[in-house]
């Protein structure tokens, strides 16, 4: 993909750059190489010579391991499309890991009950498992092909290969929680070193954003005035991220901020499967070719639901032989009947959930929404992209809705590519109001906490608190620059200066409808522990004193530095010495269990 108004790579020795779209049903690759003085360009991983089996140009490949009972891998990506994998597979007792990328689905992702249904992973196998597998992979792959492809490619490969940044992308929904299980799995890839040189060369973007990218390099804004909104919609296998983007009319650069919350919806084109599996199930019960259910469904998804553009005519699952007929449940000659009204009925949940979003993006948007962009694998749908543009137009006529004609699958992988050589996006919206549970001084006059008086404690200090007071940091549908810093104090009091050598403090995140939480028992499953920032005390001025009881104890004041505008959560401690202020990283740990 050629470079708009790229610069030169000003570096002063070659680098790689590789990007990872690991999707709920299919993967891709990008990379870019970089040579001092250069314009980089942006190139995807395709051709057969790179992904084993497969037996034409792609840059696709099918998201699916298949795992044998010592937990080894038998096929996976490519390798899992050759004929008689089945055959080999029931032979051996294979265990198929597909869809396996929503079982690290986050809090922030809403979707029908049927997420409960995903197909299990294998035996013995976490997702972190997984996903490092495919990441391997996906490396061996791109290595492949950058060797095969470029000329004399394997002295370029080792040029490169010691330092590559990696990308990896993921559904808006996903945060620092997904981010830590997906360095795990890089790390535990070999892509990187489990070292602080080696996580500073992975980074992340979210799927709207990588798909905003991709846009831009497509052109798509071309026709779009500065400073116009435009919710971009990348509809994929699993999920749908809808985001809203403006470029920004003082920067005097292609400079883009975020200007509506994202959101991300268990809506994708799986979901459509599923609900014809339910269908089928009830329609074919009393049928001989129940048995072939899931195959049937396969067939639907690999051409019925493609070609799907009609509520008002007949469509055909062709899935068997001529000898297959059963007319009381419309199969004819290896065909399964259906009415394209009920078939219109699996896309429904899909088209109202991206109609309601882009309605609500466009509600609260800082900026007039003007376009729509379509792109994903999802998004090559006539059914769906027509069914919302229909009902989107007819609510805003002045809507300009409209899809590119090519790479709308590969639109993550060339967009994280983008991402990091271009970086558009230098403000981004918070999704949820972040700020932390602690303590308060308990005040009687204050209503607030005479209803909340069976609950205060005398501390250390000899003050009376009551505790879970929520103190915002950050309040949702905030737009927040890169660089901008949120501060929380604290007050650290204990007898003992050893309890100071590593201290954590939590950063919770609100989820519910109240605009300014201030207590967690008011909507308590909505507060969330989002991660711990763990600092070490011990180098601060302690400060002796006593308390009521005359006992000695230690205080030490202190601020959490935190950067929220950026693809990923950084945090640093700050404190007060002699008047000048001094700061050090902090370690941001996250619950690393899977979901």
């Amino acid at each position: 993909m050629a470079s708009l108004n790229r610069s030169p790579y000003q570096g002063k020795t070659r680098k790689l750059v590789l990007a990872f779209d690991i999707g709920t049903t299919f993967s891709g690759a990008s990379y870019s190489v970089l040579d001092p003085g250069q314009v980089p360009e942006i190139k995807g991983v395709t051709r057969h010579v790179v992904f084993p089996s497969q037996d034409k140009s792609c840059g696709e490949v099918p998201t699916v391991v298949y795992y044998d009972d010592q937990g080894n891998i038998c096929a996976m990506g490519a390798e899992t499309t050759y004929d008689g994998l089945e055959i080999d597979a029931a032979e051996g007792k294979w265990n198929k890991a597909e869809w396996f990328k929503l079982h690290l689905r986050s809090n922030l992702t809403s979707g029908p009950q049927a997420i409960e249904t995903l197909p299990p992973l294998p035996p013995n196998k976490q997702v972190v498992d997984i996903i490092s597998d495919f990441l391997k992979y996906l490396y061996s792959c791109s290595k492949n092909f950058i060797q095969e492809s470029h000329p004399s490619g394997a002295d370029l490969w080792k040029s490169v290969e010691k330092d590559i940044d990696f990308v990896l992308s993921h559904p808006n929904g996903w945060d620092g929680k997904e981010q830590s299980q997906m360095r795990q799995a890089a790390v535990k890839a070999g892509l990187i070193p489990d070292a602080a040189d080696g996580q500073k060369r992975i980074s992340f973007v979210s799927e709207g954003e990588a798909s905003l990218h991709f846009a831009i390099q497509a052109g798509m804004f071309s026709k779009i005035k500065v400073g116009e909104g435009v919710v971009v919609v990348d509809a994929g296998g699993g999920t749908i991220d809808v985001s809203a983007y403006r470029q920004d009319p003082n920067s005097g650069n292609q400079i883009f901020e975020e200007i509506a919350a994202s959101q991300c919806l268990l809506h994708g084109s799986v979901f459509v499967n599923m609900e014809a599996k339910t269908f089928l199930d009830g329609h074919l019960k009393e049928s001989q070719f129940h048995e072939d259910l899931d195959h049937i469904v396969r067939c639907f998804d690999q051409s019925t639901k493609l070609r799907f553009k009609s509520n008002q005519d007949p469509q055909y699952i062709k899935f068997g032989s001529a000898r297959d007929t059963d007319k009381e449940h419309n199969i004819q000659i290896g065909q399964l009947k259906l009415e394209g009204s009920d078939v219109a009925l699996f896309f429904y949940p899909s088209v109202t959930s991206i109609i309601q979003a882009v309605l609500g993006q466009r509600s609260t948007a800082r900026n007039k929404i003007v376009h729509v962009i379509f792109v994903g694998g999802f998004s090559s749908s006539d059914w769906l992209f027509n069914s919302v543009s229909e009902v989107l137009t007819r609510t805003d006529p002045t809507l300009k809705i409209f899809r590119p004609e090519e790479h709308r699958d590969k639109a993550v992988s060339y967009g994280a590519i983008s991402f990091y050589l271009d970086h558009f996006v230098r403000a981004r919206i918070s999704k949820v109001t972040y700020g932390s549970l602690c303590s308060t001084w308990y005040n009687k006059k204050d209503l607030d906490h005479f209803k909340r008086a069976s609950t205060k404690y005398v501390c250390i200090s000899g003050e009376t608190r009551i505790p879970d007071h929520f103190s915002v940091v950050l309040p949702k549908n905030t737009q927040v620059s890169e660089d901008t810093e949120f501060r929380s104090r604290f007050r650290q009091v204990s007898y003992k200066t050893s309890d100071f050598k590593l201290f954590s403090a939590s950063v919770w995140c609100y989820r519910g409808a109240i605009e300014l939480p201030k207590w967690k028992d008011v909507d308590p499953t909505k507060f969330v522990e989002l991660c711990t920032i763990s600092v070490d005390l011990s180098h601060l001025h302690l400060k002796p004193k006593l308390n009521p009881s005359g006992k000695t104890y230690y205080e030490v004041d202190y601020e959490i530095v935190l950067l929220f505008g950026l693809t990923e959560l950084k945090a640093q401690v700050a404190w007060k010495e002699k008047g000048v202020e001094k700061r050090s990283p902090a370690n941001i740990i996250y619950d690393r269990s899977t979901s």
